[in-house]
């Protein structure tokens, strides 16, 4: 599986309540049912008018389906090919 980081246009999405992001998730996890094991959501990170989702999935056309499934945009896909964090200095 690769790591795909995906931004969603969704304005106002930072204004949700609770319940909202409830819905949200239970929609988007209505979705990945659908497709599993081709793609999996690992977690999404919330900004005013975006979400920014890290998922794991066998390839973009599968993420591509999972906005199709859920009706969540997918308004840029980006193939994660590396990570680095603070201790990557100390190696």
């Amino acid at each position: 599986m690769k790591k795909y980081v995906i931004e969603r246009a969704i304005p106002g999405v930072g204004q949700f309540n609770g319940e909202q992001l409830k819905g949200a998730a239970a929609t988007s996890n209505g979705a990945l049912a659908q497709l599993a094991p081709k793609v999996q959501w690992v977690q999404s990170y919330v900004s005013a008018n975006k979400t920014f989702c890290i998922y794991l999935a066998e390839d973009e056309a599968a993420i591509h389906e999972h906005a199709r499934l859920s009706g969540f945009p997918a308004t840029a896909i980006t193939e994660v090919t590396g990570m680095i964090d603070p201790t990557t200095a100390r190696a």
